[in-house]
């Protein structure tokens, strides 16, 4: 089914607003999450986060399979991920830097944290904050990896996804 112009805009400015709502939605809940309880920097921790990460690249992988406008949906669905992402390691490397100091080569806060979440995602990393202990070592080798992931499967799938929803029938 062909879309109007118009409806095609108008789809277009919703999946903005989505997108923009959601990610605030995000940043929200990092910065106010109490993320001081005991259980906040174990493996554990993070691989329940992962697990709901990978819960909602599903449900939006589903999304993507029933909507008129594949791409556009894929497009939301990896920016809502890729932010998920970046605030599930963000709160493990403020939790991990709140109860444990000496495991940044400096004292994070969430903002740091994050700052140094996205350095890492992107591959730059500037060198004004370096993990030092093996825990938080260990946890940003477990980010690269993941990182490689989520850049090469998880948008390729997506992608897939709508390409193959836009080549078959309604």
């Amino acid at each position: 089914m062909e879309l109007s112009p118009r409806r095609r805009a108008r789809a277009l400015v919703g999946v903005v607003v989505e997108v923009v709502a959601s990610v605030s939605a995000l940043l929200v809940l990092y910065a106010l999450a109490p993320l001081d309880r005991p259980w906040r920097d174990s493996w554990l921790g993070l691989a329940a986060s992962l697990a709901v990460f990978a819960g909602v690249v599903g449900w939006q992988l589903r999304g993507v399979l029933r909507s008129a406008m594949p791409m556009l949906r894929a497009a939301r669905a990896v920016a809502v991920g890729v932010v998920l992402f970046l605030v599930i390691f963000a709160s493990l490397y403020w939790s991990l830097a709140d109860s444990t100091p000496g495991s940044f080569n400096e004292s994070l806060d969430r903002l740091d944290a994050l700052y140094f979440t996205i350095s890492v995602f992107a591959t730059v990393g500037f060198g004004d904050i370096a993990p030092v202990s093996q825990t938080a070592r260990a946890a940003v080798s477990v980010q690269m990896l993941l990182d490689l992931a989520v850049l090469g499967l998880v948008v390729r799938l997506v992608i897939s996804v709508a390409r193959s929803r836009m080549n078959r029938p309604d």
